[in-house]
């Protein structure tokens, strides 16, 4: 099996205190390649000197929704110089989260604005994180993608299969993450066994959100072989099939990992 995590954090707690022995772990599980993901802007030089010395990891530039306060003059001109690193493959996380609302709504959508264009620039994938914020993630989407083109992805997608839909029609690439195995999570899975194969990426968001049988655990990247596996039965697909299948698709994606 070999596998892409395409979106983690492993800087984070939980993950960076062990960063050599997690690495090993998912190495030992067929993970040949990893997205570790910035949210803030003091995290970008250690997020990208993991995957200076990784081979098998690279990195993005971003300011996650709840952080859009703390960086209120974060612009496309910022990312754009961050992002010509030859190891930064993406930009974000960025999006909108109103479940929480931890910063202001107007600069949450400022900033995501701003990413987009970074993205449009740079032809590097937006990496979309939205949560309770569907129509309003919808509409900039729609907006910046009638000014120009730009590639992206729905990280940890746990929205309505109409928003799939909307990301589908917009060109843009799903990642179901662990959530898609727990018990109650009916509504995602249905939409999970739709998407079509060449658009489907898979991650954990380690530390967060570890799968069955994982719950309750740190989540990690080696983890992704499990939801892998759930993944495939619930679409009736061969995992191993399944688990090259999303790893090209992240190398489509994220070309610049090819480079």
């Amino acid at each position: 099996m070999n596998l892409a995590d395409s979106h983690c954090h492993l800087i984070y707690k939980g993950l960076g205190e062990q960063q050599p022995e997690v690495l090993a772990r998912a190495r030992a599980a067929g993970v040949v390649a990893m997205l570790n993901i910035s949210t803030r802007e003091r995290e970008w030089d250690e997020v990208i000197g993991v995957a200076e010395r990784e081979p098998d990891v690279w990195a993005s530039v971003g300011i996650h929704p709840h952080e859009a306060d703390e960086h209120p003059d974060i612009d496309a001109a910022r990312l754009v110089d961050k992002a010509r690193h030859p190891r930064v493959v993406g930009i974000g996380e960025t999006g909108l989260d109103y479940y929480y609302d931890h910063s202001d709504r107007d600069r949450q959508r400022a900033s995501f604005r701003a990413h987009i264009a970074a993205c449009r620039e740079t032809q590097l994938p937006l990496i979309v994180h939205t949560r309770d914020a569907e129509a309003d993630t919808a509409e900039i989407l729609r907006d910046e993608m009638a000014k120009g083109a730009f590639p992206g992805v729905i990280h940890c997608f746990t929205a309505s299969g109409a928003f799939a839909d909307i990301a589908l029609d917009l060109g843009l690439y799903i990642s179901i993450s662990g959530i898609v195995t727990f018990k109650n999570a009916h509504d995602l899975q249905a939409t999970a066994a739709r998407l079509p194969r060449d658009r489907l990426l898979i991650e954990t968001d380690a530390p967060f959100l570890a799968p069955v049988p994982h719950r309750g655990k740190t989540g990690e990247p080696a983890f992704v072989a499990d939801t892998c596996r759930f993944l495939a039965n619930l679409r009736g697909e061969d995992p191993d099939a399944l688990a090259e299948a999303t790893r090209a698709n992240f190398h489509k994606l994220f070309a610049k990992t090819r480079a």
